[in-house]
């Protein structure tokens, strides 16, 4: 059995970094599978997570350990996933894809593009991943569900991070990531937890290039607390430590309040609002986030 998944965020202007070919792929799988519901995978609802913003399942900042789509361990999954930020100074805009093969290996790609809307022009990177599910379960073992995950990281352009002090315009990310559900954790309620640790040189999560006048190679920790308020509804908070390589663009940690509605295994809407600090030089950029995501 395969299971496609796509993820659309937000409306058209956020598709003008994406190639017309793939959209119509997406419309034409979506319109074909949303009447066809026993293509859904064979996990709970839910457990696929959502698309973070470097391609991997997870949240919106964060990957998690789970891996994408609701494919089991005899199935294949494939996401499309898009995604929009706006915060003060800037806007984010995230197009990708992964493949989930037997609950065992994610594999993905994803194109970042900030929008420099105070100084003009743009950057983008693009972001390779694979993600491998170590041991364990996110419902029902006791120590829940354990990922490695690398990401490979390339700048389109790396003239900007070069003259902020970049000494690389890719580099890797290797990170570990655990995932654990809590059933009836909080007043009856389950509890979604994540923890992950990342190995990077970053800056900006690449899109400033890698390493600097401050350092290079740094350990990070990234976590998630989430509550189901109802089967079908989550909400919690995100926390991405953030190295900090470069005097000329200072960073902070980001973090954000989410949540995520799943109207069924096809179809699930996610608003958050973030907190990202200084980005390049701007302090306090602060704003929103919206992802409305179909699985098939």
């Amino acid at each position: 059995m395969t299971v496609f998944q796509l993820t659309l965020t937000t409306i058209s202007p956020l598709f003008r970094h994406s190639l017309p070919v793939y959209l119509a792929l997406c419309l034409a799988v979506c319109s074909v599978l949303i009447a066809t519901p026993t293509l859904a995978g064979s996990r709970i609802l839910g457990t696929g997570a959502v698309s973070a913003i470097e391609g991997a399942a997870g949240g919106g900042l964060s990957p998690w350990a789970v891996l994408s789509s609701t494919a089991s361990e005899q199935e294949v999954g494939i996401t499309a996933a898009a995604s929009r930020a706006w915060v003060d100074d800037y806007q984010l805009t995230v197009t990708g894809a992964s493949v989930n093969i037997y609950d065992r290996l994610e594999l993905s790609v994803a194109r970042q593009t900030l929008d420099l809307e105070t100084v003009g022009g743009e950057l983008s990177q693009d972001i390779y991943g694979a993600k491998l599910r170590l041991l364990g379960d996110v419902l029902y073992h006791p120590w829940g569900i354990w990922s490695v995950g690398v990401q490979h990281k390339r700048l389109v352009d790396g003239a900007i991070p070069t003259a902020l002090g970049a000494d690389n315009t890719r580099g890797n990310d290797v990170y570990l990531s655990a995932s654990k559900l809590l059933f009836g954790a909080l007043a009856g309620r389950n509890v979604l937890l994540n923890a992950t640790l990342r190995n990077t040189d970053a800056n900006q999560g690449g899109l400033l290039g890698f390493g600097g006048d401050q350092g290079n190679r740094s350990w990070v920790a990234e976590g998630s607390v989430g509550v189901f308020v109802t089967p079908q509804w989550i909400i919690g908070t995100e926390y991405r430590q953030k190295p900090d390589n470069l005097s000329a663009a200072r960073e902070d940690d980001w973090q954000s309040l989410y949540s995520a509605f799943f109207f069924n295994k096809h179809l699930s809407l996610t608003g958050a609002w973030l907190d990202l600090g200084a980005i390049a030089g701007l302090p306090s950029q602060r704003g929103g986030y919206l992802s409305l995501q179909a699985a098939f």
